[in-house]
């Protein structure tokens, strides 16, 4: 019996979305990511330039990469476009059911949702824009999204190899790290946000992933419960 298991001694967490061991490391985690979302939202609320910050990497323009480069940021982008994205969505879910992990299916479809919810709710709460009035920017909803793919994969993985803390959330932190900075290079080398927007975005998905995937497991376990 895995230490999962044992755990609960009914076997629950062994289909856990989020492994108990990495409920307080993430939770915290999850707050610290929300008040650095509200922080730079409430700092850029209504502008329309980069700031100070985003000066330090770049002025974001249409022409800050040339190709080869630009075709990879290109590349990169589509993978949060609708077309792309869904394209991920639907075999992140057949990956998890082929493996029997119906609850992570649910995972994958709930926190895309809620993620991409989010940030757009705060888009049009800060009213943050980049070339031009209609293009709201904070925060980069294209960063949230890979963000947040990486997460869930990376929960999925961690759960699986039964890691314990350390190493759970070494994997974890990794893996939204590489997916983020990638789409986040992406979004500014393509002058769509600014780094802060970038950023905003990473935090919005280390935010929502872990507390949409406990409370998964909680409408799970819930059910589990009222039908044995």
């Amino acid at each position: 019996m895995d230490r999962y298991r044992r755990s609960t001694g009914r076997g629950r967490s062994a289909t856990a979305v989020l492994p108990p061991v990495l409920r307080a490391p993430l939770g915290l985690v999850a707050v610290l990511a929300a008040l650095v979302v509200v922080v730079i939202g409430v700092l850029y609320a209504g502008h329309s330039e980069p700031g100070t910050v985003d000066r330090w990497f770049v002025r974001p323009t249409a022409d800050s990469v040339r190709p080869p480069w630009r075709r990879v940021a290109l590349a990169t982008d589509f993978l949060a476009e609708p077309a792309g994205a869904a394209t991920l969505i639907v075999l992140a879910v057949a990956g998890c059911l082929l493996l029997r992990r119906p609850r992570a299916a649910v995972l994958v479809v709930v926190g895309v949702c809620v993620t991409v919810g989010t940030t757009t709710l705060l888009k049009s709460l800060v009213g943050r824009t980049i070339h031009g009035e209609g293009n709201l920017s904070y925060p980069s909803g294209h960063t949230a999204f890979l963000t947040a793919l990486a997460l869930m994969a990376a929960l999925f993985v961690a759960r699986r190899r039964d890691l314990g803390r350390a190493a759970g959330t070494s994997l974890v932190l990794v893996a939204a790290l590489v997916a983020g900075a990638a789409m986040g290079w992406a979004q500014v080398a393509l002058g769509a946000h600014y780094p802060t927007d970038v950023l905003g975005g990473w935090c919005t998905a280390l935010a929502v992933i872990p507390v949409t995937a406990w409370l998964v497991d909680r409408a799970a376990n819930a059910a589990r419960r009222d039908h044995p």
